[in-house]
């Protein structure tokens, strides 16, 4: 009892979603898509990169406290120096004076042993130091400039990877739509040759029919049913697929037409809406701002440094009345380096002009490539058109000779010949609104109808 109540309540979260509508899919897809998730993260640390970058225009603040301890002359005196402690004793003055006094007169010679052998001290130090670059030659602006575009780069590979996904999703949609249509006209297909296997037993009982007809529509009802078997195959694959993108079951969705509709194209948006193209030319502004920083390598830098901190040997003990300051102001400027600045600006001039021409060629192409998918699907509508003739004729063909055959006037073979025809001109009419409708959802794409990031 107690697992069947576990299976009750978590039934609702193992089900599929049923009856989904391709807006509903777009909208969860969206949210869901693991491969998007990835990208906005992707975006987010773009972001702080950018953060991070123009952060450098404030400088740096540090305070550090450390602890020693030693014996070491040198250490020792830098300690009570540092200290403010320093005397004239510890330069062996006392001794000196002692030395005065003596029979032999003044000792000139002898080592100052307090200066050279002074007793294990402690010290402690802290210090708050600030630097700043107050002139780089605008390498700073730019990095920071840098950095915001490829955060925008980031964003504009988010909108084409999400475009990508919704060619997947709507294609889901319609393939599966699509293949209902072909199981359905299947299972038609299947029930007028079982109806044909029913005529041509009738026609056996009364001795107009051989047992190799029979035998004749058997084999091509087995046929059919395989191709019907296969065709439930690849609608649960295409589930699958689309559940993989939505990143949660699918079990059934609601219907869409056949025949994705024709998007409309304005050649003068074109270019301010594709994505290939504004990557481009985002792409390009990034160079000239690379060709500045190169640039900005034949300019001076001048950095602020300003440093405060005290020290004794107690911990912040009389620390005001010990502490002390630092400031100062530096100047860099490179003379010369073997001509790597040369080599490194003409480099960026370079691909600047690099990348001039792949907007060019970005412009020009997909121009082409929308032309050439434009023209494409208008010859797939005519052969769409073309072929749902076909398919009507073959029916009807199909449904005449049937009759024929029960007058006797042809044989099974001509039957299922026709109904042949019916079927292979079915599966091309499938074929080509596929093809038809993966063209539709690729210009979509490059169009990128759903908007700018």
């Amino acid at each position: 009892m107690k697992k069947y109540l576990i299976f009750l309540f978590s039934w609702p979260l193992l089900a599929g979603l049923n009856n989904l509508e391709l807006n509903q899919a777009i909208s969860m897809l969206k949210n869901n898509n693991l491969e998007l998730r990835i990208s906005h993260f992707n975006e987010q640390m773009k972001a702080y990169e950018t953060a991070a970058a123009k952060g450098n225009h404030y400088g740096k603040l540090d305070v550090s406290a450390s602890g020693m301890r030693s014996n070491d002359a040198g250490n020792v005196f830098g300690f009570k120096l540092q200290s403010r402690e320093a005397n004239f004793g510890d330069f062996g003055a006392e001794e000196f004076v002692t030395s005065l006094s003596s029979p032999s007169g003044p000792d000139y010679i002898t080592p100052p042993s307090a200066l050279n052998y002074p007793e294990t001290r402690n010290h402690y130090q802290t210090k708050i130091s600030y630097m700043l670059p107050l002139y780089t030659g605008g390498k700073l602006s730019e990095y920071g400039r840098i950095t915001d575009a490829l955060h925008r780069m980031s964003q504009w590979d988010t909108q084409k990877l999400m475009n990508e996904k919704i060619f997947q999703t709507k294609k889901a949609f319609y393939d599966i739509s699509l293949v209902d249509n072909y199981i359905l006209n299947l299972s038609k297909i299947i029930q007028n040759i079982s109806h044909l296997e029913s005529i041509v037993k009738s026609m056996g009982e009364e001795g107009y029919a051989q047992e190799i007809d029979l035998l004749e529509v058997q084999a091509r009802r087995s046929e059919a049913e395989s191709m019907y078997n296969q065709a439930k195959l690849n609608r649960d694959l295409a589930y699958q697929f689309l559940s993989f993108l939505l990143n949660e079951e699918v079990s059934s969705i609601k219907k869409v037409n056949e025949m994705a509709p024709m998007p409309k194209i304005v050649s003068e948006e074109l270019e301010s809406n594709n994505i290939d193209i504004q990557k481009a030319l985002l792409g390009l502004k990034i160079t000239q701002m690379a060709m500045k920083v190169e640039k900005a390598n034949y300019l001076p830098t001048i950095g602020a440094f300003g440093e405060y901190g005290s020290a004794d040997d107690e911990m912040w003990n009389e620390f005001r009345d010990k502490d002390s300051y630092t400031v100062g102001i530096q100047l860099k400027w490179n003379i010369f380096n073997g001509g790597i600045d040369a080599a490194n600006l003409e480099k960026a001039k370079v691909n600047h002009l690099k990348v001039q021409n792949e907007v060019s060629l970005a412009k020009s192409g997909i121009g082409l490539k929308v032309k050439k998918l434009e023209t494409e699907i208008l010859s797939k509508n005519a052969d769409v058109k073309n072929y749902q003739k076909q398919l009507r004729f073959a029916r009807k063909v199909y449904e005449n000779y049937r009759s024929r055959y029960k007058e006797g006037i042809v044989s099974i073979s001509d039957v299922l010949m026709k109904q042949s025809k019916e079927l292979e001109v079915l599966l091309k009419l499938l074929t080509l609104k596929n093809e038809r409708n993966t063209k539709i959802f690729e210009l979509n794409s490059i169009l990128n109808t759903g908007g700018n990031v």
